[in-house]
């Protein structure tokens, strides 16, 4: 792969992934990815806390544990040791994929010991069949990774619609204009950066319409930075903080199932991620960053936390700066390490209005599902079933997100697998391309009256 040098590069990398900026720089994009997946990092433990009847102070120790794992797990995974680490710009945070079940777990007599009990084992097993799931990325072809990536984004989307109604849908003010027009001008300094700007500041737009957006708010009464100053400035996670962990084996094949959804879905972000990069991702380094991934979900509960996974929204934030480099996001994971050092830093970012961060979400969550959509324009469709492929797997990723209780008369393990679009998508896709392009014996040139249907506006008439 030929690349081309940068100024600010400190040398020329063999891999994009691999190129260096100044530390300034590395740090303030750094930010951006902190900024962007800060909120889905804090929601697990304050639900599960929630559920477990946690104090306020108790959900604090949650919430400043999440922050730490995240940030040593991210660096894990950017950084890397021998076997260990995809060394690819992935943000590695706690999972929302898992809270469902453990809401349950926690919800029954063992409480949150239980929880963690059930992650330990869980995670230590997703250890022992990483070698066997990375086999995997040959049944990833770009007809598959595209239409993951597409779903990875359709499913993200909702996410940034709700933040910019305010988060919260039992508030009063959920949908006002208020918070809908917050979420506009934060969008709209985005969009104004990106066409304006040059350079730098222009790979800085995200970061320039959050804070611009958080100032806007402030102006108008809808920040509030009065909480801040509550609570301790600085505070190291106390292993085992809320006493030893309770193994039972129906929580722990509860947390398995989970485990894979979660494997499945950071297999998913690892060769996204790659895509969007432009670098090789093969078996060796997908099971690389399962190992990473896994390793941060078993040791987690020991500082009191859950399982950690990458994060599809700081995929996208990849995508939209064009910043490639994994030790820019390395710098993010020591922000977030640092901010579960002290939590009063971490309650000034956590201050940011959710409606904010939902007019940047729409920029990146949608370029996610876009580079989804330029990887399957580069898929054949002539004489396959590629097409059928892309327009199931796509059906079954928007089912829950369209209906979000189509699941809940299925057993619990269905329910727990499908009921994330990303990881119905990714195994309906696999699945479908294995039956269609690796046993293609008895085929037919044109095997489907799906693939028949012409294409539409493909062609540009002149005068």
């Amino acid at each position: 792969m030929k690349l081309t040098k940068r100024a600010s590069s400190h040398h020329d990398p063999a891999r994009p992934e691999d190129e260096r900026l100044s530390i300034g720089r590395s740090y303030v994009y750094g930010l951006q990815h902190i900024l962007t997946m800060y909120g889905g990092v804090i929601a697990p433990p304050l639900i599960v806390g929630g559920a477990a009847g946690l104090t306020g102070t108790e959900i604090a120790i949650l919430v400043s544990a999440a922050l730490f794992v995240s940030g040593a797990a991210t660096m894990l995974q950017t950084l890397g040791l021998p076997y260990v680490g995809a060394k690819l710009p992935l943000v590695q945070g706690i999972s929302f994929a898992s809270v469902s079940t453990m809401v349950a777990i926690a919800s029954g007599p063992g409480g949150l010991n239980s929880v963690f009990g059930a992650i330990i084992a869980a995670g230590a097993i997703g250890i022992l069949i990483t070698p066997f799931f990375s086999k995997i990325v040959r049944f990833f072809p770009p007809v598959v990774t595209g239409t993951i990536i597409t779903v990875i984004g359709i499913s993200l989307l909702p996410v940034a619609v709700r933040w910019a109604m305010g988060g919260d849908q039992e508030a009063t003010d959920w949908g006002s204009m208020s918070n809908i027009g917050l979420a506009g001008f934060s969008l709209g300094v985005v969009l104004l950066v990106s066409r304006l700007v040059q350079g730098t500041l222009s790979r800085l737009s995200i970061l320039i319409g959050i804070v611009a957006g958080t100032v806007f708010a402030f102006t108008i009464g809808k920040a509030d930075f009065s909480d801040v100053g509550d609570g301790s400035v600085f505070a190291i996670p106390e292993p085992f903080a809320f006493g030893a962990p309770v193994f039972q084996i129906g929580a722990i094949v509860s947390m398995v199932v989970v485990i894979l959804v979660i494997m499945t879905e950071t297999t998913a972000d690892i060769l996204a991620v790659g895509e969007i990069v432009g670098t090789e991702v093969d078996a060796k380094r997908v099971g690389d960053g399962l190992r990473a991934d896994m390793i941060a979900t078993t040791v987690a509960p020991v500082f009191g936390t859950f399982p950690a996974s990458a994060f599809a929204q700081n995929v996208g934030l990849v995508a939209v700066t064009g910043i490639k480099s994994r030790y820019v996001v390395a710098a993010g994971g020591s922000v977030l390490l640092f901010l579960g050092l002290f939590p009063i830093l971490g309650r000034v970012v956590a201050a940011v209005p959710l409606p904010v961060l939902g007019g940047a979400g729409i920029v990146l969550f949608g370029s996610v599902a876009a580079s989804g959509i330029r990887t399957l324009s580069k898929v054949s469709f002539d004489g396959n079933l590629n097409l059928v492929i892309v327009a199931v797997a796509i059906g079954f990723g928007v089912i829950p997100i369209a209906v979000p209780g189509f699941y809940a008369a299925f057993p619990e393990w269905v329910h727990v697998i499908f009921d994330s679009g990303i990881s119905a998508a990714s195994i309906v896709a696999v699945l479908l391309n294995i039956f269609f392009n690796v046993f293609t014996r008895g085929q037919k040139t044109s095997p489907s009256v799906v693939t028949a249907a012409p294409p539409v506006a493909t062609k540009h008439h002149s005068g």
